[in-house]
């Protein structure tokens, strides 16, 4: 039976702490899945919901962007993905009543894990200005009070549009063709705060800012090098691929500050040995590196790949550009130097060295480890360089993967939700819509936080996400927020950004992926696409949590209509009405989408374009696959400061928390807490169970602080700390970012460790 929402927020003062588990998954997992399940949807929904995830006739998971082979299993989800899941298809309800009882400034204390308890919102909700309590209002009326604003800006480029990586291709696309047609690209989105170090990387270096594999080149390698990602918890799906490349004859290697469970031991909960037996063992090797240190370490590997003369010469000379100038920075590598930078020993990095030698096919896997530091972009080249030297890119088995995060943020930058949008797109939007698309670049996520914070943007609307809690800097970001004229949200369930407001505030309540989504043309489904290209069809099974709703696409067909005039010269009511018709346009608009329509009616969809994986061809400036030589960087850490990472627990998906528990790491009953290496705490005079307070520090001279955080000795490198995000997104400097992408450095935010006293003001 489903159980009612929590009244109170939990106590998280005194979390209790054991050893970190060794192993992923199995019977704890499903335990747990059916656990939550149960308590948000009650047994028969549950049962109903969960046979459809994932499946070519269901819908996909609102969870990770991991792919599906063509063969699914009958349970084709993993905990995470049933949390997801559950909390979408809840049977909880936020009516109006709820809103009438609990003011904004009662919304404002409670954590997040409480307001996404709450349940699913039933009815448009909208803030006046000057209020502390929202009102229900008529669609009609919510579109009304956005034209009023849009209308009354002195530049388009005073609005700004994000969009979450869960909105389907279908709305992605209507949102980027509405913002362009009002005049702007202002359109920053989820990836500007993980993958787009790697975008900016790959699209320098092959010519295609994707990842170059598929689900059966993971299946196919004989090396996978896992850097800087936690799949076990993350993309728990991908131990799966992990499994079955192991059983092949793989070797598998991660590179990570902190020794994750999922990566050591894997229990299938599909197979009998994985419920009842000890499971898969699945790192042979792994090394515990220093945060910021991995540009330095495939650096040092590509100098003895060079020195061994391990080499696809034929590759080099017909397919790259830019080798000798690689080849003499990799040569002047010093050894000393990358021990610095990796905290690593010359001959753990030789051991690895033995392992590349000995593949045929290598393929690197790696997520916000890599992309989260101010040299992220460098390091991802770095990557890159490393897999030319052997000719790992453009044959079975080998190649970079990028793994993403949220089921459709992959997607969205395809149908060109990009504040940077590429030439050739805004010409074939002008030429199939008939009017010019703005040209000058727009704001990405930390410039949109700076627009706001100096008035220059006025308008704010997030189709989707949690923007408040997933930027950095939240102090800032919560402060600039506050100063639009007006905020609006596309969403399903309450989150913090609800709670922090501009001057007037919007609730759009809108259909999840696990609803059905009934149009006048008919019945609809959604397009997705997922961490390798692939595009597939997702269709919701369950009626709506609420007469009310509205799906995304028609948010954004009758958004346009209200303010570009209901004559205007895009079809928007068509678009609402069938969604086919949207597909049809984005045929003739997005490349390797021709055919659409039919194509993503195929059981299981179809695979996206690549050049240099389909016929190693690179459309790069050189036509070829550049080499980089850029100089080593590494943070520099000043005595007695830790650097830390922010990370999730096991009991969240981005900022979304499902509980309190972080199973893998024995963390149980709370979030505040630091993992510290025992000699980094004992020389800060803490010892495991105190409580500290972390301070970042910074170059605007700014504390920034987060206090009351229980200290447990933990093994990671010495210098490096962990904890959890959105809680120490507060210590994330909005300037300090990776350069040329811009993506806030949250793995390498130098802090200091203070006694926490209780009542400090």
């Amino acid at each position: 039976m489903a159980k009612k929402p929590p009244t109170g927020d939990p106590v998280q003062d005194a979390p209790h702490v054991g050893p970190p588990k060794h192993a992923a998954a199995g019977l704890p997992a499903v335990a747990q899945s059916m656990k939550i399940a149960e308590a948000q949807m009650g047994a028969r929904r549950t049962a109903l919901t969960l046979l459809k995830v994932n499946q070519k006739s269901g819908f996909d998971c609102p969870g990770c962007a991991w792919p599906e082979g063509d063969h699914r299993h009958t349970f084709e989800f993993c905990e995470n993905g049933a949390k997801a899941v559950a909390e979408e298809a809840t049977l909880r309800r936020v009516t109006p009543d709820f809103f009438a009882a609990h003011p904004v400034s009662d919304l404002a204390r409670r954590s997040g894990y409480w307001l996404g308890q709450q349940g699913r919102i039933t009815q448009p909700m909208y803030l006046p200005e000057g209020a502390d309590h929202y009102e229900a209002v008529p669609w009609e009326r919510a579109f009304e009070i956005i034209a009023g604003e849009l209308g009354a800006l002195d530049s388009p480029d005073e609005a700004v549009f994000y969009t979450s990586g869960r909105t389907s291709n279908e709305a992605a696309f209507l949102l980027q063709l509405f913002a362009r047609a009002f005049g702007t690209n202002n359109l920053p989105d989820c990836s500007n705060m993980c993958h787009e170090s790697s975008g900016s990387a790959l699209t320098e270096t092959l010519g295609v800012g994707k990842g170059s594999v598929l689900l059966e080149d993971l299946h196919r390698a004989e090396l996978i090098i896992i850097a800087g990602q936690n799949p076990g918890t993350n993309h728990p799906r991908m131990l799966s691929a992990l499994e079955k490349a192991k059983r092949g004859g793989a070797r598998i290697v991660t590179v990570n500050p902190l020794a994750e469970a999922g990566t050591e031991r894997f229990k299938n909960p599909q197979t009998a040995t994985g419920l009842a037996g000890r499971g898969t063992a699945l790192s042979d090797l792994h090394l515990p590196i220093r945060l910021g240190g991995d540009q330095a370490l495939f650096r040092a590997l590509g100098r003895l790949l060079i020195e061994a003369d391990a080499l696809d010469h034929d590759f080099l000379t017909t397919h790259t550009h830019g080798y000798q100038q690689y080849e003499a920075a990799a040569r002047a590598t010093d050894w000393t130097e990358v021990e610095r930078a990796t905290g690593l020993t010359r001959a753990e990095i030789h051991e690895l060295h033995a392992l590349v030698l000995d593949a045929k096919s290598v393929v690197v896997c790696w997520a916000m480890g890599l992309t989260q530091h101010k040299h992220a972009v460098p390091t991802i080249r770095e990557v890159v360089n490393f897999l030319l030297l052997g000719g790992n890119v453009g044959r079975p088995g080998a190649g970079v993967c990028p793994v993403r995060g949220h089921s459709n943020v992959q997607g969205d930058r395809t149908m060109g939700i990009f504040e940077r949008p590429a030439p050739a797109f805004l010409d074939a939007l002008e030429k199939e819509f008939g009017f010019a698309p703005p040209r000058h670049h727009g704001y990405d996520v930390v410039r949109a936080i700076r627009a706001l914070r100096d008035g220059t943007a006025k308008v704010f609307l997030a189709m989707g996400g949690n923007f408040v809690s997933a930027s950095p800097d939240t102090d800032v970001t919560e402060a600039a927020v506050r100063k639009a004229r007006l905020t609006v949200h596309v969403s399903t369930k309450l989150n913090r950004s609800h709670a922090v407001t501009g001057a007037r505030a919007l609730i759009l309540p809108t259909l999840g992926r696990t609803e059905k989504d009934r149009q006048a043309g008919g019945d609809q489904f959604v397009t997705v696409e997922d961490s390798m290209g692939m595009v597939h069809a997702s269709h919701g099974n369950l009626a709506p949590a609420s007469p009310h709703l509205l799906s995304e696409p028609a948010i954004v067909s009758r958004l346009a209509r209200a303010v570009l005039g209901p004559r205007h010269a895009i079809p928007w009511a068509d678009f609402e009405a069938d969604y086919d018709r949207v597909r049809d346009r984005i045929a003739r608009v997005v490349p390797g989408f021709d055919d659409f329509n039919t194509r993503v009616r195929h059981p299981g969809g179809f695979t996206l374009p690549h050049a240099p994986r389909d016929s190693r061809t690179f459309p790069t400036a050189t036509g070829k696959a550049n080499f980089t030589a850029a100089p080593l960087e590494y943070p520099e850490v000043p005595a007695g400061r830790l650097l830390l990472q922010t990370l999730r627990s096991h009991d969240q998906y981005n900022t979304t928390i499902y509980g309190l528990d972080d199973r893998y790491r024995g963390i149980k009953g709370g979030r505040r807490v630091v993992l510290v290496h025992p000699d980094d705490a004992t020389a800060a005079g803490l010892a495991d169970g105190d409580y500290a307070d972390l301070v970042s520090e910074w170059t605007d001279g700014t504390e920034r602080r987060a206090d009351g955080f229980r200290v447990v000795h933990y093994p990671t490198p010495r210098g490096c700390a962990a904890a959890y995000f959105p809680e120490t997104n507060v210590l994330v400097p909005l300037d300090h970012t990776a350069d040329t992408s811009n993506t806030p450095a949250s793995k390498s935010v130098v802090i200091r460790l203070e006694p926490h006293e209780p009542g400090r003001p």
